[in-house]
């Protein structure tokens, strides 16, 4: 069978496909929720494994990455092998390796649990937006949309708070734990409540995931290694340049299989014909940069220059979720009735307004209130980002291409939070050495200026001297540069989303 619309079973009505959808989002919000968990809990790690910046940094990096580059695939097996079964054997994956995380004994076994836990998300992720375009018509599917861009939005916006209150109260290892019970209730309700779609017959470009995986990971490994090795040599005749344009030079070769590759490609550039498309895909990628890279330098500012605890410290960016949340289904109503980027311009401008308006604010005595308003213009933004652009990515796509394109547009949103964790790690390492070397060659060589080199390497989890403190808030309030002004170029690329055609009202 490959139309849905002759078997009643697998054309769900309204009501069922919602409780499919709410069915999901669980297991959705889940993995989202674990890209920017391990923010808050950065210090309390540190301490627990004994490592420094750099292995936890990959901690988040790892995870990142190991859910963004099997994402062309995974969209891919959801409609050979149905997305239902790859949903559920990704939360299974994901559930599991929760609780390997939390149980692991140092750094590196918990960077390898991470790993897996990246696999896992990989499998479920494009499997939320294939039963959204599949199950839903199309004047009905940007309320759906609407659901999946809040539980997006508040998902990745609260881990933060979530991570912080676990820490405070029973340890760094139960931001994974809380994972188990939460994963296990997913999986009876994706089996109870959510159907059998039909399958697509579908072919594997393995040549494709190798290259694009390889691609990925040496650009990647490239840029956050940076100041570790002072852009130097890494191992013999290897160095951080060679890396990063050996990973250029990959990414390229890729592109060109996918060019030639006549059977099935991984990467089906026929889909970026749809202007829609690939304009809302460069839109996800620089939000994906942008919300992943924000975090950072706003919890270390908090916790270290402000000497707030890992909760307190999240709540002040509470505002963000709140207020995403309640508006974000509002949104995805709205976007059937107007031009989405009647909502995607303002919500970017809104939101990287906003987190440069947070970065021109971090001083070491701004009041907390006024460090309160901020987050509330980036949580307005953001619900109008989430379902206007995904919206705009699918609704042109046949319903053959769900997957695929699912496949592509969750893996630039990933591909873009990669980079985001990255580029702000050497970010905020290179502005805080030069911010405090600066504030220490104008002061005596001392014991206390001595001892305050350790706070210009940027120790998490310390309260740096005080004395440090204006160079901190500085150099960071400088790295947070980075995320606002990407997401002020997305609102620039929205401004050229195209009226969606008319999808005809099918469902399977």
């Amino acid at each position: 069978m490959t139309n849905a619309q002759t078997s009643p079973k697998t054309a769900p009505d309204d009501r069922a496909a919602w409780t499919a959808l709410w069915a999901l989002v669980i297991g959705f919000f889940m993995i989202l929720v674990d890209s920017t968990i391990v923010s808050t809990a950065m210090p309390a790690i540190m301490r627990g494994l004994d490592t420094g910046i750099n292995g936890v940094i990959w901690v988040n990096s790892a995870y990142l990455l190991a859910f963004a580059v099997p994402l062309l695939v995974t969209g891919r097996l959801g409609d050979r092998f149905g997305p239902k079964n790859l949903y559920v054997i990704g939360l299974a994956l994901f559930t599991a390796s929760s609780l390997w995380c939390g149980l692991s004994p140092s750094i590196g076994m918990l960077i390898a649990a991470r790993v897996a836990q990246g696999l896992g998300a990989a499998m479920m992720t494009p499997q939320t937006m294939t039963f959204i375009t599949r199950m839903f018509p199309a004047q009905r599917r940007g309320a759906a949309m609407g659901v999946w861009g809040a539980v997006a939005g508040v998902a990745t916006l609260a881990g933060p708070i979530l991570g912080g209150v676990l820490v405070d109260t029973l340890g760094w290892e139960w931001i994974f734990f809380v994972n188990v019970p939460v994963g296990l209730l997913a999986m009876w309700r994706v089996w109870v409540k959510v159907p059998q779609l039909p399958r697509h017959s579908r072919s594997f470009d393995w040549l494709g995931v190798v290259l694009s995986a390889v691609a990925m990971f040496l650009i990647v490994f490239g840029i956050q290694e940076a100041n570790t090795y002072d852009w130097g040599t890494i191992v013999g005749p290897v160095t951080v340049w060679s890396l990063i344009i050996a990973g250029v030079i990959v990414l390229v070769g890729f592109v060109v299989w996918q060019h030639f590759n006549r059977r099935e490609p991984l990467l089906p550039l026929g889909l970026f014909r749809n202007a829609n498309f690939s304009l809302a895909n460069v839109a996800i990628t620089a939000m994906g940069l942008a919300i992943t890279a924000m975090s950072f330098p706003m919890i270390l500012y908090l916790q270290s220059v402000r000497g707030m605890t890992p909760t307190m410290s999240a709540l002040m960016i509470a505002p963000m979720a709140v207020v995403s949340g309640v508006l974000a289904p509002l949104a995805g109503r709205m976007t059937n009735k107007i031009d989405p980027k009647v909502l995607a311009v303002p919500g970017f401008l809104l939101f990287g307004g906003g987190i440069v308006a947070y970065g021109l604010l971090l001083t070491p005595d701004m009041p907390l209130w006024v460090l309160l308003l901020p987050p509330v213009v980036m949580g307005i933004g953001s619900a109008g980002i989430w379902p206007s652009v995904s919206l705009t990515a699918t609704r042109d796509l046949g319903q053959s291409d769900a997957g695929a394109g699912s496949g592509v547009y969750n893996t630039t949103r990933q591909v873009g939070a990669v980079l985001g964790s990255a580029l702000i790690a050497f970010l905020m390492e290179a502005r805080i050495s030069v911010e405090s070397t600066a504030v220490l060659a104008t002061m005596p060589q001392t014991g206390d200026a001595d001892s305050a080199g350790a706070g210009s390497e940027a120790t998490m989890g310390q309260t740096i001297p005080e004395f440090l403190h204006g160079a901190f808030s500085t150099a960071l309030g400088q790295s947070l540069l980075l995320p606002g002004l990407v997401a002020v170029f997305a609102a620039v690329v929205c401004l050229f989303f195209r009226r969606p055609v008319a999808v005809p009202e099918t469902r399977g």
